[in-house]
């Protein structure tokens, strides 16, 4: 068995989430690094897409989930945890970190990050 990671960072998105009022009607811009662990036997031995998790419909994945607007970051995390989980059965670990850009936190800070984490 050859597990491996496959890793998609700093993807970047415009998008609506936000706790206040404001945040979802004007938008604000977000960084997302996904990680996942699989088991690559079949892409290593073999040179196939198939044995592997194609990262293209991973960003895609984030992408849909970006689209619908949360109040916390923590549960745009877990939207896009549960939705690669369920793509891809031979996942076995995920870990996302969701940021958004200069938060309303009434000071200068560039990015507010959460992490989370499953594993199957």
């Amino acid at each position: 068995m050859d597990n491996g990671i496959v890793a998609l960072e700093g993807m970047e998105f415009f998008a609506y989430h936000g706790f206040y009022k404001e945040e979802q009607q004007i938008g604000n811009k977000y960084s997302v690094d996904l990680k996942i662990e699989t088991d690559f036997s079949k892409a290593a031995n073999e040179d196939d897409l198939t044995g592997t998790i194609d990262y293209e419909a991973l960003y895609n994945l984030v992408k849909h989930e970006m689209l619908h607007p949360n109040k916390l970051l923590e549960s745009i995390g877990q939207k896009i945890i549960k939705a690669v989980l369920d793509e891809f059965p031979r996942v076995k670990v995920v870990e996302v970190s969701v940021a958004k850009f200069n938060p309303p936190i009434g000071g200068v800070c560039g990015k507010a990050r959460v992490t989370l984490k499953s594993e199957r």
